[in-house]
C-alpha cells in the first residue's frame, strides 16, 4: 500500500474542512429562512448541502453537533469581547460598557436564528444544553474575575457578593438580550444597551457602599 503523502493528507484535510463548512452553512441558511431547528431533519440538511449520509456522519455525530460547531466560533467572538472589557477608571465607565453591549447585541442580531435554535434545542437536547450552559458559565467566570479584581483594587464595594452578582449579571443579561431582540426591530438597541450598562455599572461595579434595602 502506498504511503499517504503530506500533499495528499493536506488535500484530504482541506476537503474535510470544506465539507464541514458546507454542512454548517446549510443549517444556518435553513434556520435563517425561518425553519425551527426541531423541524429540520438530517435528510433535509443532506439534500440541501449535497452530501451523502456517510459523509455527513464521518464529520458530525448528528444535527445537534452541527449546531454546536456552528455556534462555537460565535461563542469565541463574544468571549473575546468579554475578556477585553475592563471597568478600570479612565476607561470610559458606563459609556464604554454601553458600547460593549452594543457590539454584543449586534453579534446576536447577526446570528439571531442560530442563537434561537441553541436556546430551543438546549431545553430537550443534552448535548446542546451542556454547550449552552458551559457557554454562559464561561461568561460568568470572566465576570466574576472582573468583579473580584475590582474589589481587590477598592473600586467595587466589598459588600457586593461577587458570586451572586456575576450570576445575575450574566444569566439575567442573556435572557434580557434574547427577549429584547425577539420583540424589538433594532430601533431600541441603543437605549437598551445603555440601560443594561447603567444597571450593571451602578448595581454592581460601582454600587454605593452600604446600599442595602431597609
Amino acid at each position: 500500500m502506498r504511503p499517504v503523502t503530506r500533499r495528499q493528507a493536506g488535500h484530504h484535510s482541506a476537503r474535510s474542512a470544506a465539507t464541514r463548512a458546507q454542512v454548517m452553512s446549510t443549517l444556518e441558511r435553513l434556520l435563517d429562512s425561518g425553519e425551527a431547528f426541531s423541524e429540520i431533519s438530517v435528510q433535509q440538511i443532506l439534500e440541501e448541502a449535497g452530501v451523502s449520509r456517510a459523509t455527513f456522519y464521518a464529520h458530525f455525530q448528528g444535527k445537534s453537533d452541527v449546531l454546536v460547531r456552528l455556534t462555537d466560533d460565535l461563542r469565541e467572538s463574544l468571549l473575546a469581547l468579554a475578556r477585553q472589557w475592563d471597568p478600570a477608571p479612565g476607561e470610559g465607565g458606563p459609556d464604554r460598557l454601553t458600547r460593549f453591549f452594543e457590539e454584543v447585541m449586534a453579534i446576536h442580531r447577526a446570528h439571531q436564528s442560530v442563537l434561537t435554535a441553541v436556546r430551543e434545542a438546549a431545553s430537550y437536547d443534552s448535548a446542546v444544553g451542556d454547550f449552552y450552559t458551559a457557554d454562559l458559565e464561561s461568561f460568568e467566570e470572566a465576570t466574576l474575575r472582573t468583579v473580584l479584581s475590582e474589589q481587590a483594587a477598592g473600586s467595587t464595594g466589598a459588600d457586593v457578593d461577587a458570586v451572586a452578582a456575576s450570576r445575575i449579571i450574566v444569566w439575567g443579561g442573556a435572557q434580557a438580550i434574547a427577549h429584547h431582540i425577539q420583540v424589538d426591530d433594532g430601533g431600541g438597541d441603543a437605549a437598551f444597551a445603555r440601560e443594561l450598562a447603567l444597571i450593571w455599572w451602578h448595581g454592581a461595579y460601582r454600587r454605593p457602599t452600604g446600599a442595602r434595602p431597609e
